[in-house]
């Protein structure tokens, strides 16, 4: 016996009468009077008396009725208590190191104005990371600015974002004459760790151009580059989002790219299979608007 075995059960209990049953179910008489002889058959008992044009609940109808309200509230009770458990359970959400940088503070601070009913469960991780963690259910989305290299995930742009070559103003390489992309090979550049899609971005570039660089150093913060940027100790490319500051207060400078763009798209990411509840939803919409309200 299904659900709507017993919803049309109890219809017909109501109104004791097939016709009113279905209209008021919005379906026809006869699937009304085939779910009946159903439910008949299946229990091997009456449970309406046929007579004449009217039909009377018999007493083992009369006993069903009494299950099969149980059976329904109880079922509407687990919906409504899932239902309320989406709006409870927090949204587990992963952002990459530069979003977590430049854009990760900003989106919680605004859900947590327009949006204060929603727990959000944040965490900073690289782009490698964090494909694997939605892979094995560990977060529900994820931020990211790196390419998406599993086939069970999918993913949408929320950001358009530009890398800039970042030098301090005491550099020799902040006087240089840069007018072609050959002038930049050989770059003294601090990088980001293996599986950070910023390094990815950086690595495919100069490799498109056949340019070579000498790493100084690896970190997996970008804030430290820019220390050891603005120390001159070497050079980075870093999201130009994240230095945009140093930039107009003259502690950092920016190099020409001499037709080089290291161009890319900040990412929304979950697992295709993932269920996605109606705060979910309604986190992955705000994302995708967030030119609108940042």
């Amino acid at each position: 016996m299904t659900l709507r075995h017993f919803r049309i059960f109890l219809a017909v209990c109501e109104r004791l009468s097939m016709t009113e049953a279905a209209r008021q179910l919005h379906i026809s008489q006869p699937s009304v009077t085939q779910a009946i002889h159903e439910m008949e058959n299946h229990y091997g008992i009456l449970l309406f008396e046929r007579l004449g044009r009217h039909i009377y609940l018999t007493a083992a109808g009369e006993n069903l009725k009494q299950y099969a309200y149980q059976i329904l509230s109880l079922c509407q009770q687990a919906e409504d208590s899932l239902t309320a458990m989406q709006h409870s359970l927090p949204i587990r959400l992963g952002a990459s190191i530069t979003i977590g940088d430049i854009f990760l503070v900003e989106l919680l601070t605004y859900c947590r104005r327009t949006r204060p009913d929603w727990p959000i469960l944040s965490a900073i991780h690289n782009t490698e990371e964090l494909e694997q963690f939605l892979i094995e259910d560990k977060l529900d989305l994820a931020l990211v600015e790196g390419r998406i290299q599993s086939p069970y995930l999918v993913s949408r742009p929320i950001l358009t974002d530009y890398l800039t070559l970042i030098a301090s103003p005491d550099s020799e390489w902040s006087r240089k004459a840069i007018t072609a992309p050959q002038d930049l090979d050989g770059l003294p550049v601090f990088v980001r760790e293996q599986g950070s899609g910023t390094r990815d971005l950086f690595e495919r570039v100069l490799e498109a151009h056949h340019l070579t660089c000498q790493v100084v150093g690896v970190y997996n913060n970008s804030e430290a580059i820019k220390k050891a940027v603005m120390a001159n100790l070497g050079l980075a490319v870093l999201s130009r989002r994240l230095v945009q500051d140093e930039i107009k207060t003259g502690r950092l400078v920016e190099l020409p790219l001499p037709d080089l763009e290291f161009k890319r798209h900040f990412l929304l990411v979950h697992h295709k299979n993932k269920y996605l509840t109606q705060p979910m939803q309604d986190l992955i919409s705000i994302c995708c608007h967030s030119e609108e309200w940042l």
